[in-house]
């Protein structure tokens, strides 16, 4: 085992429980909008529709597709569309209602603070992000997890998105530091997995569905709590 000093994690789907924060806050507006009456007949079926588009649009913004402002902009009139609602009434605070409620929800994968605290003893500990600068933040602080990063690195404030090699190298420059000297934990096989590799850095992927992927990961773990035998 290397003797690593500084720990980078990814924070959607690796410490903040995005799928669940999501799901209550759709909940919640498709009841306080009542979009039944705009068309969408379940929440089952907005659900559906929401993670098709938000996925492809996310998936547009990490290959420079679609800019900030328009993935935003265009999110739930495609939500809307895909769900056969009434595009044309959709309310105009919708989005940032939405950002807001979702970006306030607490919830972390199992461990996340426990082993954060393990770790902070031991490691400098960091963020890098493709997530925006705002939303970003509040997600860390509205679940406690902000007070367990050193240097939190987003795709917005470098303008690079992972896997490119360059929003690795920003946080090394900042660091002072060299790739052999950090460690990756992320859950996505491209932007956390394949982006360290191409920056020279080992990685931990994080698969709790026990998925398969091409790549070949330094380490691999199902669950937070093993953090604790590799480090």
């Amino acid at each position: 085992m290397k003797t690593y000093q500084h720990l980078f994690f990814d924070l959607d789907h690796t410490l903040w429980d995005y799928d669940r924060n999501v799901s209550e806050s759709l909940q919640e507006l498709y009841e306080i909008y009542t979009l039944k009456e705009l068309g969408i007949p379940t929440f089952e079926k907005f659900f559906e529709a929401f993670h098709a588009v938000n996925f492809k649009l996310w998936d547009w913004y990490n290959i420079g597709k679609i800019d900030k402002i328009n993935l935003r902009k265009e999110r739930f009139p495609m939500i809307f569309s895909h769900a056969g609602g009434r595009v044309d009434a959709i309310p105009l605070e919708f989005e940032e209602d939405f950002m807001h409620r979702t970006s306030s929800k607490p919830h972390v994968f199992p461990y996340s603070k426990e082993i954060l605290t393990y770790l902070k003893e031991k490691y400098r500990v960091h963020v890098i992000t493709n997530g925006f600068n705002e939303s970003q933040a509040k997600k860390m602080k509205s679940s406690g997890l902000d007070v367990f990063f050193e240097l939190v690195v987003t795709s917005e404030t470098t303008g690079h998105k992972k896997p490119d090699v360059r929003i690795f190298e920003y946080a090394l420059t900042e660091l002072k530091t060299n790739p052999e000297h950090c460690l990756m934990i992320g859950d996505n096989p491209n932007s956390d997995i394949l982006g360290a590799q191409q920056a020279q850095i080992d990685q931990v992927y994080f698969n709790p569905k026990g998925k398969s992927i091409a790549l070949t990961p330094t380490y691999e773990i199902r669950h937070l709590r093993e953090l604790e035998q590799l480090l």
